[in-house]
C-alpha cells in the first residue's frame, strides 16, 4: 500500500477505537498516523525512510522489507518500549493501532507480510490487491469515508457532552 493510504488506515483505526474508549482522539490519532508509517521504516522510499535515510538503511540491511517491521515481534518490542517510557496510554494505543492497520493493509497486497517473523512464512489475504493500482485508490476512498464517519460521531459526541 502506498502511504496516503497507510495514513488514513491509521487514521480511521484510532478514530474507530475513538468511539469505544475515553482516550483523547486527537492524541490517539496523531500517534496512528506515526505507527501507520513506522513499519515502512525498512523500506528506503517510503515516507518515513526518506525521513530517516540513515535508520532505513541500517533496518532494510538487517532485515529487508516487510520482515521484522512488519511482523508481531516488532509490534510487541514497540509495545514494551512505549509502556516502559511513555506514561501516555493514548500515544501507546494510538501508534500500535496504527502498526496494527499498516500490517492488516499490507496483508492485502500480493507481497504479503512476515507476520511471524523470524519464521519466514509470509502472510497475506486470499484475495490481494496490486500496491497503488485502482482498487487501492476505491480502499482509499473507503478508509477516506470511516475517517469522516468516525469524526463526525466524536464531534457529535463533544458537542452534546457540552
Amino acid at each position: 500500500m502506498l502511504g496516503n493510504t497507510h495514513i488514513v488506515g491509521g487514521i480511521t483505526a484510532s478514530l474507530a477505537f475513538a468511539q469505544i474508549s475515553n482516550e483523547n482522539p486527537v492524541i490517539l490519532v496523531g500517534a496512528g498516523i506515526v505507527g501507520a508509517l513506522l513499519p515502512d521504516i525498512c523500506h528506503g522510499g517510503s515516507k518515513i525512510g526518506r525521513t530517516f535515510p540513515i535508520s532505513s538503511k541500517i533496518i532494510n540491511k538487517l532485515f529487508g522489507h516487510r520482515s521484522f517491521t512488519h511482523s508481531l515481534l516488532f509490534l510487541l518490542c514497540v509495545a514494551v518500549l512505549m509502556n516502559a517510557f511513555v506514561p501516555n496510554k493514548a500515544v501507546t494505543v494510538g501508534l500500535l493501532l496504527g502498526m496494527l492497520s499498516h500490517y492488516l493493509l499490507d496483508m492485502c497486497t500480493r507481497q504479503g507480510i512476515k507476520l511471524f517473523f523470524p519464521i519466514k512464512i509470509k502472510v497475506r489475504f486470499p484475495l490481494t490487491i496490486k500496491t497503488g493500482g485502482k482498487v487501492e485508490k476505491y480502499v482509499f476512498t473507503a478508509l477516506c469515508l470511516l475517517s469522516l464517519y468516525f469524526g463526525l460521531e466524536i464531534i457529535m459526541e463533544m458537542v452534546n457532552l457540552t
